[in-house]
């Protein structure tokens, strides 16, 4: 069963759908998880294929958009704030063990990409999350980030120190596309992120960033401070021929990771596991580790 559901963060309205095992009686309790999308990411994409399999599993599910994407409230549109996504996640977590279906201390967290980094962060911190699971994670820091295209990352700099300016003297709101053909300026440049980005099913996905975003993106650590998420169970789940964020890194970072922890490494690329047969292998280990460990 799932239903459209609401949920305050920071005084806007997040858009969920929870989903509930259908054969969980009145009264009784489930543990469950919460889902976090990747980057510019709504609900409508990837998730529900996860959360399908979640459910049948026995987890109570619940999937949102962000504030500022989907159908969840916030002006300007499309801004990928991370440390504010990690606000709608913690209101997440809040609002699901509140739910009547929920063992609220039994909740765990699911990210991909970008959304693998939040939950990262968010389980550093918040206690109440008692297993992660990063699914082909974007868990580089600002210094990693920067040492993979150096001219790129201080080009950038001028055009961000631009928009800030701007920003200051007039309220002025400046986009850039996240995926764009050839020769176009975008976020995720590259044939492999545009044909896959435009292959989602996304209903009410915009192709646009603002570039205050890309500001605060390259600021977010998520990974420093990584060893204090023990004894909290993590899970990585890497791609093997992963061109946006190479498997060696993911590896470094999982291994300053303490106990109990596991890494499985997939041999494709990043966007394969969101079609068979690597959904299933990839949420069969979701599965796995939250059956084990919540």
């Amino acid at each position: 069963m799932r239903k459209d559901v609401n949920f305050n963060s920071q005084g806007l309205r997040c858009s969920g759908w929870l989903y509930v095992p259908d054969d969980l009686k009145t009264g009784q309790k489930a543990p469950a998880i919460v889902m976090a999308q990747g980057f510019t990411g709504v609900k409508e994409a990837i998730l529900p294929d996860f959360a399908d399999r979640f459910v049948e599993a026995g987890f109570v599910t619940l999937v949102f958009d962000y504030r500022y994407f989907g159908d969840s409230e916030g002006e300007p549109r499309s801004q990928v704030f991370p440390l504010e996504m990690v606000e709608d996640l913690r209101n997440a977590i809040t609002w699901v063990s509140d739910q009547p279906e929920v063992d609220s201390e039994r909740i765990g967290i699911w990210g991909a990409s970008l959304g693998g980094a939040l939950v990262l962060y968010v389980s550093t911190f918040d206690r109440r999350v008692k297993a992660v699971v990063l699914h082909f994670p974007n868990v580089l820091n600002p210094e990693q980030r920067r040492a993979r295209n150096p001219q790129n990352w201080d080009d950038m700099t001028e055009i961000l120190l631009k928009d800030r300016i701007a920003r200051y003297k007039t309220g002025a709101v400046n986009y850039m596309k996240v995926v764009a053909p050839e020769g176009e300026p975008c976020c995720l440049p590259g044939k492999e992120a545009y044909e896959e980005y435009m292959a989602l099913k996304q209903p009410n996905w915009r192709n646009q960033i603002t570039l205050e975003s890309l500001e605060k993106m390259r600021e977010f650590d998520p990974v420093s401070m990584i060893h204090m998420i023990s004894p909290t169970p993590l899970l990585f789940i890497a791609a093997e021929k992963d061109s946006f964020f190479p498997p060696e890194m993911v590896k470094a970072i999982y291994e300053k990771a303490r106990d109990p922890k596991a890494i499985t490494v997939l041999p494709i690329k990043h966007f394969e596991a969101y079609n068979e047969p690597w959904l299933s292998k990839a949420a069969n280990l979701a599965i796995e580790w939250f059956k084990q460990h919540i």
